[in-house]
């Protein structure tokens, strides 16, 4: 397949409206891509691409006006993760929207005649932690919760696709993507920071890849690009692992304020967090999870535009202008 290049059509973006999806739009625009962004409805409020209305995401979304022309779909719109989810069956609801969806979008993309299709999973494929050694794309997947699960049941029924239609397929599992514009756990960590509340996170001893969502979008593009991306997956981080202190750390020197991290018995915390029902944040907390990126810098000669500590920067700086 010949190389996607600025100029070889266009770029559908589902999810476009999201923390990502709004990032990639800008770099695409920057990088001489014709960017199409896949929203619920108009106005959508990106400002970055051409908007197309699609309605909901779901196995009987109409692609085909979305899809006219388009040389390469970025798939990034997904159920994620649902605090107090009320779905009366999660999993269900997961398969239909990260599993089902997904491979409708994908057959309509084929028979429209895209070439490539950029699928963004996530590590949980690869599982929820890490022990000795970080994930490879080597590794078998063993993914716990329904968001992991659906989430290879996406991947394998692309690859199925691809391999009956042609349709070539790249997939990106990051680990925990962060920068202007993050919700959720990191930006009550950047809060925390900020107020400076004391965290009795000190004496946790674990190592946790990241992603800057700048780094992110740059690895989209470069399997958007890369004729060598085809057929592939890759892991993505940073490539510099941080334990939990040493992230808060270099959040409060970005902040220009000293840390407030207290040494409290990791088992203490893990007793605490069981009584009161928060077990799975106190794991995200004081686990493992790590990725070895090397095979995405190795095949397509990628590199992280951003370091950690600039990426953290950056991230502080939003929120000091955004969110304070």
């Amino acid at each position: 397949m010949a190389e996607i290049g600025a100029d070889a059509g266009r770029i559908l973006i589902t999810g476009a409206g999201g923390f990502v999806g709004r990032a990639l739009c800008a770099a695409l625009r920057q990088e001489q891509f014709t960017a199409i962004a896949a929203l619920r409805r108009i106005p959508g409020g990106t400002g970055l691409a051409q908007e197309i209305a699609v309605g909901d995401l779901g196995p009987d979304t109409d692609w085909h006006a979305a899809l006219r022309g388009v040389s390469c779909v970025v798939h990034l719109a997904a159920r994620t993760h649902v605090l107090n989810d009320r779905c009366p069956d999660p999993l269900a609801e997961y398969r239909r929207i990260n599993v089902a969806a997904t491979e409708h979008l994908a057959r309509q993309a084929a028979r429209s005649g895209v070439c490539r299709f950029v699928f963004l999973s996530s590590v949980k494929v690869n599982g929820e932690s890490t022990t000795s050694r970080p994930f490879s794309e080597h590794d078998e997947p063993r993914p716990e919760d329904a968001y992991g699960i659906s989430k290879r049941e996406a991947e394998d029924a692309l690859r199925a696709i691809c391999s009956e239609t042609g349709m070539e397929i790249v997939i990106l599992r990051p680990p925990l993507v962060y920068g202007p514009g993050v919700k959720g756990n990191f930006l009550q960590l950047l809060k925390a920071v900020a107020r400076g509340l004391p965290l009795p996170l000190a004496l946790i001893d674990n190592r946790r890849s990241l992603v800057y969502v700048g780094n992110l979008v740059d690895a989209i593009i470069a399997c958007i690009r890369e004729p060598a991306a085809a057929g592939r997956t890759f892991l993505v981080s940073d490539g510099e692992d941080l334990s939990t202190p040493e992230m808060i750390r270099r959040l409060a020197r970005a902040m220009d304020r000293s840390p407030r991290l207290l040494p409290c018995p990791p088992a203490l915390l893990a007793l605490a967090a069981r009584l009161l029902g928060r077990e799975a944040a106190f794991r995200r907390l004081s686990g493992s999870l790590a990725v070895d990126s090397s095979l995405l810098r190795e095949t397509l000669g990628w590199q992280p535009r951003y370091s950690v500590n600039q990426g953290l920067s950056e991230t502080v700086q939003w929120y000091d202008r955004d969110e304070k």
